[in-house]
Protein backbone atom coordinates (compact mmCIF):
# COMPACT_ATOMS: atom_id res chain seq x y z
CA UNK A 1 0.00 0.00 0.00
CA UNK A 2 1.70 3.18 -1.17
CA UNK A 3 1.78 6.32 0.93
CA UNK A 4 -1.07 8.49 -0.35
CA UNK A 5 -0.09 11.39 1.89
CA UNK A 6 3.29 11.46 0.15
CA UNK A 7 1.84 11.07 -3.31
CA UNK A 8 -0.78 13.79 -2.78
CA UNK A 9 2.05 16.31 -2.63
CA UNK A 10 1.24 17.45 0.87
CA UNK A 11 4.36 15.91 2.33
CA UNK A 12 7.33 15.33 0.10
CA UNK A 13 9.95 14.65 2.75
CA UNK A 14 9.85 13.79 6.44
CA UNK A 15 10.83 17.36 7.31
CA UNK A 16 7.41 18.42 5.98
CA UNK A 17 5.65 16.38 8.67
CA UNK A 18 4.49 18.76 11.42
CA UNK A 19 4.80 16.05 14.07
CA UNK A 20 8.47 15.57 13.13
CA UNK A 21 9.14 19.31 13.32
CA UNK A 22 7.51 19.55 16.77
CA UNK A 23 9.38 16.43 17.93
CA UNK A 24 12.62 18.02 16.77
CA UNK A 25 11.90 21.11 18.86
CA UNK A 26 11.07 18.88 21.81
CA UNK A 27 14.34 16.98 21.44
CA UNK A 28 16.35 20.20 21.42
CA UNK A 29 14.50 21.35 24.55
CA UNK A 30 15.22 18.02 26.25
CA UNK A 31 18.92 18.27 25.43
CA UNK A 32 19.06 21.78 26.82
CA UNK A 33 17.26 20.90 30.04
CA UNK A 34 19.38 17.80 30.64
CA UNK A 35 22.52 19.95 30.40
CA UNK A 36 21.20 22.70 32.68
CA UNK A 37 21.15 21.06 36.12
CA UNK A 38 24.40 19.56 37.42
CA UNK A 39 22.55 16.70 39.15
CA UNK A 40 20.79 15.89 35.88
CA UNK A 41 24.10 16.03 34.02
CA UNK A 42 25.59 13.46 36.42
CA UNK A 43 22.55 11.14 36.30
CA UNK A 44 23.77 9.35 33.20
CA UNK A 45 21.00 6.74 33.15
CA UNK A 46 18.04 9.13 33.31
CA UNK A 47 19.74 11.68 31.05
CA UNK A 48 20.37 8.98 28.47
CA UNK A 49 16.85 7.51 28.69
CA UNK A 50 15.06 10.84 28.44
CA UNK A 51 17.18 11.85 25.48
CA UNK A 52 16.67 8.49 23.75
CA UNK A 53 12.91 8.65 24.15
CA UNK A 54 12.79 12.15 22.64
CA UNK A 55 15.07 11.12 19.78
CA UNK A 56 12.90 8.05 19.22
CA UNK A 57 9.84 10.19 18.58
CA UNK A 58 11.36 12.14 15.71
CA UNK A 59 13.37 9.19 14.37
CA UNK A 60 10.35 6.89 14.14
CA UNK A 61 8.32 9.55 12.36
CA UNK A 62 11.14 9.97 9.83
CA UNK A 63 11.71 6.25 9.41
CA UNK A 64 8.03 5.52 8.99
CA UNK A 65 7.69 8.26 6.41
CA UNK A 66 10.70 6.88 4.57
CA UNK A 67 9.13 3.42 4.30
CA UNK A 68 6.81 4.83 1.62
CA UNK A 69 3.69 2.95 2.71
CA UNK A 70 0.76 3.97 4.86
CA UNK A 71 0.85 0.69 6.77
CA UNK A 72 4.51 1.08 7.70
CA UNK A 73 4.09 4.77 8.47
CA UNK A 74 1.19 3.98 10.82
CA UNK A 75 3.28 1.37 12.61
CA UNK A 76 6.15 3.80 13.16
CA UNK A 77 3.75 6.56 14.23
CA UNK A 78 2.44 4.16 16.87
CA UNK A 79 5.99 3.59 18.12
CA UNK A 80 6.63 7.36 18.16
CA UNK A 81 3.43 7.85 20.15
CA UNK A 82 4.65 5.32 22.70
CA UNK A 83 8.01 7.08 22.93
CA UNK A 84 6.21 10.35 23.70
CA UNK A 85 4.45 8.66 26.63
CA UNK A 86 7.79 7.23 27.77
CA UNK A 87 9.28 10.72 27.66
CA UNK A 88 6.41 12.10 29.73
CA UNK A 89 7.03 9.39 32.32
CA UNK A 90 10.73 10.27 32.48
CA UNK A 91 9.80 13.90 33.03
CA UNK A 92 7.99 12.89 36.22
CA UNK A 93 11.20 11.33 37.52
CA UNK A 94 13.16 14.47 36.68
CA UNK A 95 10.54 16.56 38.49
CA UNK A 96 10.44 14.28 41.53
CA UNK A 97 14.24 14.38 41.80
CA UNK A 98 14.12 18.18 41.45
CA UNK A 99 16.25 18.11 38.30
CA UNK A 100 13.67 20.38 36.66
CA UNK A 101 11.26 23.01 37.93
CA UNK A 102 7.50 22.48 37.82
CA UNK A 103 7.18 25.09 35.06
CA UNK A 104 9.81 23.30 32.95
CA UNK A 105 8.07 19.98 33.57
CA UNK A 106 4.72 21.41 32.46
CA UNK A 107 6.17 23.02 29.34
CA UNK A 108 7.94 19.85 28.20
CA UNK A 109 5.09 17.55 29.22
CA UNK A 110 2.64 19.69 27.26
CA UNK A 111 4.93 19.80 24.24
CA UNK A 112 5.19 16.00 24.28
CA UNK A 113 1.40 15.86 24.57
CA UNK A 114 1.04 18.18 21.59
CA UNK A 115 3.34 15.97 19.54
CA UNK A 116 1.26 12.93 20.57
CA UNK A 117 -1.95 14.62 19.44
CA UNK A 118 -0.45 15.52 16.08
CA UNK A 119 0.80 11.94 15.66
CA UNK A 120 -2.66 10.61 16.52
CA UNK A 121 -4.29 12.99 14.03
CA UNK A 122 -1.87 12.00 11.29
CA UNK A 123 -2.54 8.33 12.00
CA UNK A 124 -6.30 8.88 11.75
CA UNK A 125 -5.82 10.74 8.49
CA UNK A 126 -3.75 7.91 7.04
CA UNK A 127 -6.30 5.29 8.13
CA UNK A 128 -9.20 7.26 6.59
CA UNK A 129 -7.42 7.78 3.31
CA UNK A 130 -5.91 4.32 3.00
Amino acid sequence: MENKAINSGKMEKFEDVLAWEKARNLTVAIYRITNKNSDFVRDFDLKSQIRKSSISIMSNIAEGFGRKSDKAFLNFLNIAHGSAAELQSHLYIALDLKYIEKSEFERLYDLAGEVSKIITGLGKYLKRNA
